[in-house]
């Protein structure tokens, strides 16, 4: 009994640790997850362009985060990617830029940035951005990521984030390397979400995600940087919680449990840049 938890302990480690982010960012770059939720706390989604920065005396700008240094912005819109309401020319907001030339999320007069803001009561010029930092470069690259995200936001299907897992079960079939491991999980809408595992005899294990009630619905894994990725891989707790019910025998459940951890792998990390 000691060494098969010992060694079930000792795979379930190699593969919290194994554990790498799915696409590569430059250092401090908005990532998906990072896109996915400032875009969700937006009552606007604009790009933009600097006409004018003035820098505020920080000692006037309580809570301007080192190492960034607070300007008010005056900008001319370019275009609303998303907003309910329409939004005039000329834009004035506060943001927080980093200090030093260069790094990620800088920018300078004449530049294009994407913001993620909210309209200011009663001044139609003015907007408040999610964050002090959702003032981001505007890259084709970027806007393309921000319009696909709000374009699966908005959608009738979209995929709702894990907030549980419920239950693992493996159920071996009939021969000897074949068998299946279900994991239900619970999701922030109050739905279900299914992972299936499938295990044929010399062959890797396949899984898949369904987010409807039709389990099994999906053919293969969610890609990198999508949101039904997003909605497993940065919501998922990287330690089983002891609350998850695992019935069956001490293989099956060793085996669904080493399942679980494989999917983990698999979806790598969810990493954050934006503060």
């Amino acid at each position: 009994m000691i060494a098969r938890c010992s060694r079930l302990a000792s795979l379930m480690l190699g593969a919290s640790l194994s554990l790498a982010s799915p696409g590569a960012v430059a250092q401090g770059a908005p990532t998906y997850a990072d896109t996915v939720e400032l875009a969700k706390r937006a009552g606007l989604v604009l790009r933009a362009q600097i006409v004018r920065m003035t820098r505020v005396n920080t000692a006037n700008a309580a809570g301007a985060a080192s190492p960034y240094q607070r300007y008010l912005v005056e900008a001319k819109t370019q275009a609303l990617l998303y907003g309910t309401q329409g939004i005039g020319g000329s834009l004035r907001y506060i943001a927080d830029v980093p200090t030093m030339q260069g790094a990620p999320g800088s920018v300078v007069a004449g530049q294009d940035v994407l913001l993620f803001a909210w309209r200011v009561d009663g001044k139609p010029t003015e907007l408040r951005l999610v964050t002090p930092t959702a003032q981001q470069p505007w890259t084709p690259e970027a806007e393309s990521r921000v319009r696909s995200v709000l374009t699966g936001l908005v959608a009738r299907d979209t995929p709702s984030p894990t907030t549980s897992v419920r239950e693992l079960l493996y159920v071996p079939g009939n021969l000897a390397g074949q068998g299946r491991t279900q994991m239900l999980l619970g999701t922030k809408d109050n739905g279900t979400a299914s992972v299936t595992v499938r295990h044929e005899p010399g062959k890797a294990p396949v899984w898949s995600v369904s987010f409807s009630e039709v389990v099994g619905k999906a053919s293969r894994p969610p890609a990198p940087d999508t949101l039904e990725w997003y909605s497993l891989a940065c919501f998922l707790p990287r330690t089983l919680p002891s609350q998850t019910r695992v019935p069956g025998s001490d293989a099956n459940r060793d085996q669904a449990i080493l399942d679980y951890y494989m999917v983990l792998n698999a979806l790598g990390d969810c990493p954050h840049n934006v503060t």
